[in-house]
């Protein structure tokens, strides 16, 4: 299998609005996916359908091979923590694990205990005893221990600490390291992905806006920077993602596999933060008319 989730013109509708739309998506295995854009774009409605928790209004979604959620087999090969770490805050963590072995017919109970044992948790406490930190990574154990080919993570430290934060981040890339899982991150956090990730989905307005290899999208995007100029002026093969202008300056930022030979411009390479932002700010105006920069709480 080759890709571990795929989409085509997949649709989400709650009445009259569309919560993902034209949703198409090649998502290849292996791979730990950073799926970024602003709040009501679509990633959690993304996720829950990828799951199985919501099926689609339009189009078709195909996750490990088959439909999400279609049958015990098929649920067993995803893992799926949601946003707020859900635990039973009247049981303990022993029952959690539990539950979990009695759920998941491919469940790790060693690697389970072992894990918990590592983080320090009594096994006799309560869940709602715990700190936030500390739920989601029971959140992230149960997840991880039904041994899924696919585990999906929607903002799964929005809510914690730095350090919270960086010890969960930390133990996901361990596990991915161990058991070689296919894993979707939901994160408005840049640094998170920048730092966990190799691929990169965003989402702006419902719709896809970009998709591909990390390593890849940032060989292939440019700023550039020179003497003021419309940007239809440019050739063919430079897509300008977005420009701004002064009274005798143009900066534009421009997806182009050629080299860009033109020596009137300078040529810049971007962060990962450089390229999401462009693409949040949704598509290039059609005159060379300044705009503003968006601001970065968008994506904090």
């Amino acid at each position: 299998m080759t890709d571990i989730l795929r989409a085509r013109a997949l649709g989400k509708r709650y009445r009259q609005r569309w919560a993902l739309s034209e949703c198409t998506l090649d998502v290849p295995a292996g791979r730990v996916v950073g799926l970024v854009g602003p709040n009501g774009s679509g990633k959690s409605t993304l996720l829950n359908l990828a799951s199985g928790t919501l099926t689609p209004s339009a189009g078709m979604i195909e996750v490990c091979g088959g439909r999400p959620a279609d049958s015990t087999e098929q649920l067993a090969k995803v893992g799926f923590v949601a946003q707020d770490a859900p635990t039973y805050q009247g049981l303990s963590v022993a029952d959690h694990l539990r539950i979990g072995a009695r759920l998941n017919p491919g469940w790790d109970d060693t690697m389970a205990r072992e894990r918990i044992r590592r983080l320090g948790l009594d096994p006799a406490r309560r869940t709602g005893k715990l700190s936030g930190g500390q739920r989601a990574q029971i959140a992230l154990t149960l997840g991880i221990a039904k041994r899924p080919e696919l585990l999906i993570l929607d903002e799964p430290v929005a809510a914690l600490d730095p350090l919270a934060r960086r010890e969960f981040m930390q133990d996901l890339m361990e596990a991915v390291a161990e058991q070689e899982l296919s894993v979707i991150l939901s994160s408005h956090l840049v640094s998170d992905v920048e730092r966990a990730c190799d691929y990169l989905i965003v989402l702006v307005d419902s719709r896809v806006r970009l998709a591909g290899d990390i390593d890849e999208l940032l060989a292939t995007h440019h700023r550039l920077t020179g003497p003021r100029r419309d940007p239809a002026t440019l050739p063919a093969g430079q897509e300008v993602v977005s420009s701004s202008h002064t009274e005798r300056q143009t900066t534009l930022l421009v997806r182009t596999d050629a080299p860009i030979l033109d020596p009137a411009w300078t040529v810049s390479r971007l962060s990962l933060e450089d390229l999401v932002l462009a693409y949040l700010r949704g598509p290039a105006p059609e005159s060379p008319e300044p705009r503003s920069r968006p601001a970065l709480e968008a994506l904090r």
